[in-house]
């Protein structure tokens, strides 16, 4: 890749602050969007400003045309076999809630976790085990923070046929590790349980095909992935779709509606309540060719080269401890770490206002990961393929002097 003239595709990096370039490492948290998803939202707000799927005018016509354009780019993307199973929902959360909320669970029922999730994948497991007397499992991490198979397995042995549904973090927004989706899967299935990928730091990063995988249902959000914020996917099995009542209804979910009743339309029509954010769907499209463009083998090689670089210029760091697999092969772009006596929160802040080196602090929504073990919170440098090993060098250097200074 030409790193550098992909740069040029990222309106930020034009910019800087008080002389200093920008260096932007918290694309975990969402990252920077390329002049063709820009354009593409604007072009929507000022040439074609209408309902998609209502109206039958122009206007109108185009974009419901641009949107289904889009659903198609989305499911080649991820593997799936047809258009439709392509719900549009505003992010990760909104489609793993419409699971938790559609899905059938009764009392005694059982849903399967690891321990870090973010706190979408985790409250509205525990809020139906105190609502409706659902049971949550937690599978333990391995020492190194890596997932433990074989304790999975004896959860699912030893809960023969209770296990209705196995909602998993595909990669983790903690520490960037991935578990083994498609082992996973598999046993799930052997078992009688359905399967939920929360995919939001998955889908970026590498590539997934949904059908191989046999996943069942898989939730992402755009704004991880060069898309607008606003805009994510659920992505489900047909079958099971047609099945699922819908967690939000009104405009756009029924066929008709008369005083004394209804009929749904089929999906995905009747998940997507209400008028949708059609700049966000076409944007998300945009986004997703500008990732193929560049090649998903691309993006995971340059996100190794830059946290191997890292990894070993922070090593020798005393007391600094990364969170997760010491292999930053197994850590995508993420290296998240802290250092005892020292509030990771002042390494951010000193990092942004002397260097513009913009990372994330805190528990990165995986709160009950960090308090099970006493640790306060992380330092999180995330990269993406536009990140270049002179903004290591930056973060790092920057980095080595704050340390000095706060020790």
């Amino acid at each position: 890749m030409d790193i550098e003239k992909i740069r040029q595709d990222f309106p930020l990096f034009k910019t800087d602050i008080n002389g200093k370039p920008i260096v932007y490492f918290d694309n975990a948290c969402q990252t920077l969007r390329p002049r063709t998803v820009i354009n593409a939202i604007s072009e929507y707000y000022e040439k074609y400003p209408a309902c998609g799927g209502r109206s039958s005018h122009k206007l109108a016509n185009t974009v419901t045309r641009k949107c289904e354009e889009a659903r198609k780019t989305i499911a080649k993307f991820i593997g799936a076999k047809r258009k439709e199973e392509i719900i549009f929902t505003r992010n990760t959360t909104e489609g793993i809630n419409l699971i938790a909320n559609s899905l059938e669970l009764n009392r005694g029922d059982i849903v399967v976790t690891t321990d870090k999730e973010h706190n979408s994948n985790l409250i509205p497991w525990q809020i139906l085990a105190e609502k409706k007397g659902v049971i949550h499992k937690i599978v333990p991490s391995k020492p190194d923070n890596s997932f433990d198979l074989e304790k999975f397995k004896e959860i699912m042995e030893e809960s023969r046929g209770d296990v209705k549904l196995t909602a998993m973090v595909f990669t983790s927004n903690l520490d960037g590790a991935t578990i083994p989706a498609k082992e996973i899967i598999k046993i799930s299935h052997q078992y009688g349980a359905k399967v939920l990928l929360d995919a939001a730091q998955a889908a970026p990063h590498q590539k997934i095909d949904a059908d191989k995988l046999d996943a069942d249902f898989m939730a992402f959000s755009g704004h991880k992935m060069l898309g607008p914020s606003g805009i994510g996917i659920l992505y489900g099995k047909h079958r099971l779709l047609e099945k699922l009542e819908p967690f939000l209804t009104g405009g756009d979910t029924v066929e008709y509606s008369t005083y004394g009743g209804h009929k749904f339309l089929p999906p995905p029509e009747k998940f997507e309540a209400g008028l949708q954010d059609y700049a966000g769907i076409i944007g998300l499209g945009e986004a997703i060719k500008y990732l193929e463009k560049i090649g998903l083998k691309n993006i995971a090689a340059q996100e190794y080269k830059l946290n191997k670089f890292i990894t070993e210029e922070i090593a020798e760091i005393p007391r600094l401890k990364i969170i997760g697999p010491t292999n930053p092969a197994s850590r995508g772009g993420i290296i998240s770490f802290y250092i005892e006596d020292v509030d990771s929160h002042q390494i951010a802040l000193i990092l942004d206002e002397t260097a513009n080196v913009m990372i994330r602090s805190g528990q990165h929504c995986a709160h009950s990961w960090f308090n099970s073990r006493g640790i306060k919170g992380s330092a999180r440098a995330s990269l993406y393929f536009y990140n270049t090993l002179d903004e290591c060098r930056v973060f790092v250097q920057n980095l080595k002097k704050i340390i000095d200074v706060l020790n």
